[in-house]
């Protein structure tokens, strides 16, 4: 019997077999070990750039030099391991995002994610459009947002980003919406992506080339993946679900905390650097929530819109923490689906069942 695969996903000058991005989570939950993995597979594997120092406390190095060094030892260890692509996730709102954009465009990474704000304004020494070798993909929360970004690179670089990542408000870690938005239907992402599709149309007919859309928060299994490509999404992104996986880079008790989670512990929470969250509760939480505060000791400001004189805790440390094991000091950020994982399995398991899954829903879509 015939089964449908998985569509491909293009991206500028780059093909994946599989049209699945994994997440880049941070601070180190998916680094080299996963995005290798998932790269071998046929999809598209991510290196979170975030406070990679902090991993490498005892290298020696200042922790800018070492975010930067690290960075670049993370995309080489994972170019080694995988012929597939490779893609590093910079958060804008990074005192060094600069930098690290110029690490990644050096060393090649085969897609730069861009999101924690609107990438807009690149380093005076980098124009995106002498930049081919490495594809583009900013991140957003709606339709206004793909048009700012769109048109002023339009303006700003005469071209265009190579498609764009629609998170929507189940995604895991920070998110891009105001508290009242995360429960209103109308911010849903089956909402968002139809009106992101449109205005990608636009630009493609004006061009003449894809602009892929990639859906992204709460997307699980296959019936996920399939009712967005059917609402025009190219691809999608998961990052939950390759948090319980074998080669994800965090520590077994970080992974043990999805699989032992129930519903009523995903919780969404204010951020010390003002934005709400999604992260599984714990101890450390509650105490943040009854008001008490966290000692911080600040070894630089890794984040342009943090005040550690009145933030309650320090969040690299804190994720950083938990990446490590150490929930009484931290805890871990994690979609809306995080409790129904139920077992920490290979990557390439995991392709299988989404694959079997999609495969599933399309047969029997052509049976009814």
């Amino acid at each position: 019997m015939y089964k449908e695969k998985l569509p491909q996903l293009k991206i500028g000058n780059i093909t994946a077999e599989k049209a699945i991005i994994q997440g880049g989570m941070g601070v180190g939950i998916s680094l080299s070990g996963l995005a290798s993995a998932v790269a071998e597979e046929g999809g598209i594997g991510v290196i979170s750039s975030v406070a990679l120092g902090l991993l490498h406390e005892d290298s020696g190095m200042k922790y800018r030099e070492a975010n930067l060094h690290f960075l670049r030892e993370e995309i080489r260890k994972a170019k080694a391991k995988s012929d597939g692509i490779i893609g590093v996730n910079i958060m804008v709102a990074l005192t060094d995002y600069n930098e690290l954009l110029k690490v990644s465009i050096e060393e090649e990474a085969d897609v730069i994610i861009m999101g924690a704000g609107l990438p807009l304004k690149f380093p005076q020494d980098i124009n995106p459009k002498n930049i081919r070798r490495t594809a583009f993909l900013p991140i957003v929360s709606s339709k206004r947002a793909f048009d700012i970004i769109f048109k002023y690179w339009e303006k700003a670089y005469n071209r265009i980003p190579d498609g764009v990542i629609v998170e929507g408000p189940l995604a895991g870690g920070h998110l891009g919406y105001k508290n009242h938005q995360i429960e209103d239907s109308a911010f849903e992402l089956e909402k968002i992506i139809p009106e992101v599709v449109g205005s990608a149309k636009i630009y493609e007919e004006k061009y003449g080339i894809e602009v892929p859309v990639i859906a992204a928060g709460g997307v699980y299994d296959g019936a996920d993946i399939d009712k967005f490509l059917c609402m025009g999404a190219s691809g999608v992104q998961m990052g939950t679900r390759f948090v319980a996986t074998h080669e994800c880079d965090a520590s077994l008790e970080f992974k043990q905390q999805y699989i032992n989670s129930k519903k009523k512990d995903i919780t969404i929470i204010k951020s010390p650097v003002g934005l709400p969250g999604r992260a599984i509760n714990n101890g450390f939480l509650e105490d943040v929530s009854g008001g008490r505060k966290k000692p911080i000791k600040c070894s630089w400001k890794c984040l342009k819109t943090c005040d550690y004189r009145t933030a309650p805790y320090c969040i690299a440390d804190a994720l950083n923490n938990a990446q490590r094991g150490d929930f009484k000091n931290g805890y871990a950020f994690a979609g809306a689906n995080a409790y129904r994982l139920e077992e920490i399995i290979s990557v390439k398991e995991l392709f299988t069942i989404l694959e079997n899954e999609y495969a599933l829903v399309k047969a029997l879509s052509l049976s009814a």
